[in-house]
Parts: structure tokens; sequence; C-alpha cells
């Protein structure tokens, strides 16, 4: 991704009013793309298909749980930061899966949006500049050969 290309926010929760809720907030103070979804098997299609750079999910829903889509969005795009909602109920299983998923960063419903946005934020410079890196090491490494073994070291140690 290049350093002006628009980011891409996917946002999944069961409830659509908190999907309305972060994408209008989005809107207003980013310049970002911001798809939602309120069924996590519909997310992880888009996760297939889709280059997105930070993957915001609720922890209970039906169907799938936030932990288990976070999982898939790892393995469609390792390079995109995830972040779990949870209510505080759920913050003892969200904490324990942590290191399951690569987890960026959570936060507790009801979230603060200036909070909210300073994790979105963070997650999306981040994502960048992992792509960054490993764009940086396919282009040493065509020319000097090898560095992936490098780069996988480096990458499993922030993933």
């Amino acid at each position: 991704m290049s350093d002006n290309a628009q980011p891409h926010v996917l946002i999944v929760d069961d409830e659509d009013m908190v999907i309305t809720s972060i994408r209008a907030f989005l809107q207003l103070e980013t310049e970002y793309s911001v798809h939602g979804y309120t069924d996590p098997k519909a997310a992880s299609q888009h996760l297939e298909t889709n280059p997105v750079d930070v993957v915001v999910s609720d922890y209970l829903m039906p169907g799938m749980t936030g932990l288990q889509l976070l999982a898939k969005a790892k393995e469609f795009q390792p390079e995109a930061a995830r972040v779990l909602l949870t209510g505080h109920a759920d913050k003892q299983s969200a904490i324990k899966a942590i290191n399951d998923v690569g987890l960026y960063q959570y936060l507790e419903k009801p979230w603060d949006n200036s909070q909210l946005l300073l994790v979105i934020n963070g997650a999306i410079e981040r994502t960048q500049l992992l792509r960054q890196l490993r764009d940086k090491v396919n282009e040493l490494d065509a020319a000097h050969g090898n560095l992936k073994d490098v780069q996988g070291r480096l990458l499993r140690a922030f993933l």
C-alpha cells in the first residue's frame, strides 16, 4: 500500500447501531473508507478479497465470535491490525486471547470516541509500516536474496 492510499477500516458488530455510530464518527473525523458488517461470516468473506488496514470486531456475536473473526483476519491479512470491542464481562476472556489472534488493542464498551480514534490511527500507522517493511524486504531480497527468513522472524515478533 502506498502512503497516500486511503486506509480501509472494517467494523464488525451484530448491533447495527454500533456500526452506524462508529462509521459516522470516523467519516466526520477522517478520510478513511469504512466498511461495516453485522454478520461476522460476511465480514470474513470481505477479508478474503478486500485489503483492510484495521479490523474492529465485537467480542460476542451469533455464528462466530470476534476472536474467531480476528483469527480469520490474521490468516487472510496478517499485516492488518486487529482490535476487539468487549463488554466488561468479556474482558477476562479477551485478555486471555490476545496472543491467539495477535490483538493490537482491545476497547471496552461503551468506548470513548477519542480513544477509539487514537487506537484506529495507531493501528493504521502500524499496518502501513509493516507493509512498507514487507515491500522494502521484497525489494532488497530481489536485489540481494535470502532476506525472507529475516522478514519472517521480524513479522513473527510483531504479529
